[in-house]
């Protein structure tokens, strides 16, 4: 079987690149539509609505973050475990890992409904942003198993071999997501619930289409009845630990931007931030599709114990994320103020503070790409403990620090600093990192 599978191949740059760019472009198109729902919103509601957005965002980020632990730390086992030749082993631990996935969003569900009230007031709504904020988390939490299915097949069709079929599914749930957004809400009118509902079918397409693929026992991966190991849900969870940590912790940090710009700049401020924050999103896509895209390789060859392929394949990485760094800096830097535009008016308000965060927080770009890849490289070789760190520190640790210090000495520009700074330390962490496991895990 490992013959047959397009993990086991000799990479070069070429092949790489091919076997993971239906997963970059997969996760730019994700990014692309999570950009344009918000412009949909920015453009067709109000800026109550835009603001109401990013209050409840920490809710979705809690909820990507669940799926995407299960997903990245699960992947990291199944391939391990294909590699080593345990194929119907691979097979049980993903049936697993796929319906411990649907229970989860089940349970969030449930009771996300049952305390919408108290989840809203708590991230800080006031009177007004209330209701905006109580009919979209409404709508999001009803599709909340499809939102973690939709993660979870979108990572482990990629440890299928089949990166194709994952950028099928995440293009898919794109178009569908922007049609339904400018038909509910142009058309339509719907409001903030016309872009809740264009968000949740957009996650069901994934679903469905996961499960009907993986049902049909096309390949090696595939539904079989699953053993209940708890030590397998323990290493999935420990595992991939960091990617939840990351978007906790994108969570709270976002709580804290909109909190520190409130009281800056006011309520421009905060719509300045949130365009900051998504069109981060949208420039980050690359290295985190790219990332999620060679990691089921390096834990194939991990598990297979190819040093040779292993070294191989992480040499390549590291040139490619050199390359792409120091290309999306310049891209972000040079076209801030049309991306800006796509969001605010030129001459507003929320255009120039926009617009002068875009001078100095693309440096940022430089040095993430390597982060995100160390982080994603540690959880490959099942040490989460390195990977949760990496996270740690450049999305949380480091930027709380620094939000709580640098607005104080010099105002915005120390809010527009903060990432920066916290990619770059990080970044010297993980060149540490990597420096001191070479030897441990022979990718070097």
């Amino acid at each position: 079987m490992s013959e047959l599978n397009p993990l086991s191949q000799n990479f070069t740059l070429k092949s790489l690149l091919k076997f993971s760019f239906p997963t970059i472009l997969m996760m730019i198109f994700m990014g692309l539509y999570t950009v344009v729902d918000t412009i949909f919103v920015a453009r067709f509601v109000d800026t109550n609505a835009l603001s109401a957005l990013n209050i409840v965002c920490p809710v979705i980020n809690l909820i990507v973050g669940l799926g995407t632990m299960l997903a990245t730390g699960g992947s990291a086992i199944v391939a391990r475990k294909m590699g080593a030749g345990e194929h119907a082993r691979a097979a049980q631990d993903f049936t697993l890992i796929i319906s411990t996935g649907i229970l989860l969003g089940v349970l969030i569900a449930i009771l996300g409904t049952v305390f919408i009230d108290r989840i809203v007031w708590g991230l800080g709504a006031s009177s007004i942003l209330f209701p905006y904020c109580k009919e979209y988390l409404f709508i999001l939490l009803l599709f909340t198993p499809a939102s973690i299915l939709q993660v979870l097949f979108q990572n482990l069709i990629v440890t299928a071999g089949r990166p194709g079929m994952g950028m099928v599914l995440g293009v898919s749930a794109g178009i569908v997501n922007i049609l339904l957004d400018y038909l509910f809400m142009v058309p339509l009118h719907m409001g903030i619930k016309g872009a809740a509902f264009g968000t949740g079918i957009g996650y069901m397409i994934p679903a469905v289409i996961g499960l009907w693929f993986f049902s049909a026992k096309r390949g090696s991966l595939h539904f079989r009845k699953p053993v209940m190991d708890s030590s397998v849900l323990a290493e999935s969870c420990t595992n991939g630990f960091s990617e939840m940590v990351s978007q906790a912790a994108t969570a709270v940090t976002t709580f804290l931007f909109n909190r520190i710009m409130m009281k800056l700049l006011g309520e421009n401020g905060v719509a300045a931030i949130t365009i900051i924050i998504y069109a981060q999103f949208l420039l980050s896509a690359l290295y985190i599709g790219f990332s999620m895209g060679v990691a089921p390789v390096i834990s194939y060859n991990f598990g297979k114990q190819d040093e040779k392929q292993l070294k191989n394949v992480f040499s390549i990485c590291m040139r490619f994320i050199v390359f792409v760094s120091v290309t999306v800096f310049a891209v972000a830097f040079i076209w801030g103020s049309p991306l800006v535009g796509i969001f605010a008016k030129k001459g507003t308000p929320v255009y120039e503070i926009a617009r002068n965060g875009f001078l100095i927080f693309p440096f940022g770009f430089l040095f993430c790409g390597l982060n995100i890849f160390t982080s994603a490289t540690f959880t490959a070789l099942s040490n989460g403990k390195l990977s949760a760190i990496l996270s740690f520190l450049r999305t949380f640790g480091l930027i709380t620090v620094l939000l709580f210090t640098l607005p104080n000495l010099w105002g915005v520009v120390g809010v527009w600093l903060a990432v920066p700074i916290a990619e770059l330390i990080t970044m010297i962490v993980a060149l540490v990192f990597l420096h001191q496991n070479r030897e441990k895990y022979h990718y070097a």
